[in-house]
């Protein structure tokens, strides 16, 4: 087998209103669908990133950097074709992220090649440690009122999630605590909570946070502390908290993912295929995981992560948003698994075993 041809179409989706973080906000969801083609018929298709004001020089770097490297090669040997690709990411005068991410979505469509070659859903194909996994939502954006906070909530519980990672570090420590309590209370006691300061708070504003709601009430802590000196920060606030601290989707690299592990920084490393070289490099990092004893997420991206984290037994939980925030998840996916009791069950088509509305893609491609 060989790969002819590598195809990229850029999605963006307007959002219904703006979603705010701890100093970033979204309104709108975009994405890139990357298709390998090879002489054998078998395309490899997938999505990944919400990338919306660089997504055409991803897609530019995909069709005249990385095209030309593997045309040709054999799309089963996917070590050899990510090899072949790693050079590009040597020029440092360039934004190094940008072609890290190039990669990720041609590594990710290539697995999609090997899967549908052997006819199994990829997580099987990665020794299959579940059949389902517990997925959770990620909400609880700044600058909503307690009452729709706890309606967001309530919501999230409706629709059979298992729980909800919220938004904080973008005010004092005393106002998300609050925030963090009213979610915490329309949820009930079963439903699973984590913060997520995105890098907002000092440590000191960190620690405030942790004894405000308490340690029990946190299922991690994720970014607690500023990009300055995170690593060290992060590991003072697991040492002065007790609250397991979660990182990892900002490194590019396993060598980032890896220094978080071996400094005690973190509990559960959320490594992103998308951002940091493709589930090739994330597999990489899950390892290192293991001998680490650290848990295994994935930011965002459920179509994705959901094989590489029921492959593993140290997997913890997919991700996916509120309808409103990613309606890609919702509505792109034609073939969408239904969430029953807290857990989203794989897909067990080959590859990753999803199927895109074509009138879906028509409607938001961002290159017409």
């Amino acid at each position: 087998m060989k790969i002819e041809r590598i195809e990229v179409v850029p999605l963006v989706v307007p959002l219904a209103e703006t979603f705010k973080g701890s100093a970033y906000s979204m309104s709108e969801r975009a994405t890139l669908i990357t298709r390998v083609y090879t002489d054998e018929g078998i395309i490899g298709e997938i999505y990944n990133g919400d990338e919306v004001h660089t997504q055409h020089e991803i897609a530019r770097i995909i069709t005249e950097e990385l095209q030309p490297l593997l045309v040709g090669r054999d799309p089963l040997l996917v070590e050899a074709c990510w090899g072949a690709m790693a050079p590009v990411t040597f020029d440092i005068l360039r934004d190094r992220k940008l072609v890290i991410m190039a990669i990720a979505c041609v590594d990710s469509a290539l697995w999609d090649v090997v899967g549908k070659a052997a006819n199994l859903p990829l997580y099987r194909l990665w020794g299959g440690y579940r059949d389902a996994m517990p997925i959770i939502a990620i909400g609880g954006y700044h600058g909503r009122s307690d009452d729709e906070l706890a309606a967001e909530m309530r919501y999230y519980r409706d629709i059979g999630l298992a729980g909800c990672k919220t938004k904080v570090g973008g005010q004092a420590p005393e106002l998300d605590a609050h925030r963090f309590k009213v979610m915490q209370e329309a949820a009930g006691e079963d439903f699973i909570l984590m913060a997520d300061a995105n890098g907002g708070y000092s440590v000191a504003e960190a620690v405030r946070f942790v004894r405000l709601v308490g340690a029990e009430s946190l299922r991690w802590f994720e970014e607690p502390v500023r990009w300055f000196n995170d690593a060290r920060g992060m590991r003072d606030v697991r040492y002065m908290t007790g609250v397991p601290v979660a990182a990892g989707q900002s490194e590019l690299s396993r060598k980032g993912a890896g220094e978080l592990m071996a400094t005690g920084s973190i509990d559960v490393c959320n490594f992103d295929a998308s951002w940091s070289g493709g589930p090739t490099e994330w597999r990489r990092v899950a390892g290192m995981a293991a001998v680490y004893g650290v848990e295994v997420g994935h930011h965002e991206e459920p179509q994705i992560s959901a094989h590489m984290l029921a492959s593993i037994p140290h997997g913890t939980y997919v991700e996916c948003f509120h309808p409103d925030r990613d309606p890609l998840f919702w509505n792109l996916l034609a073939n969408r698994p239904e969430i029953r009791d807290g857990a989203y069950p794989l897909p067990q088509g080959p590859g990753w075993g999803i199927e895109l509305d074509a009138d879906y893609v028509q409607r938001y491609r961002a290159d017409r």
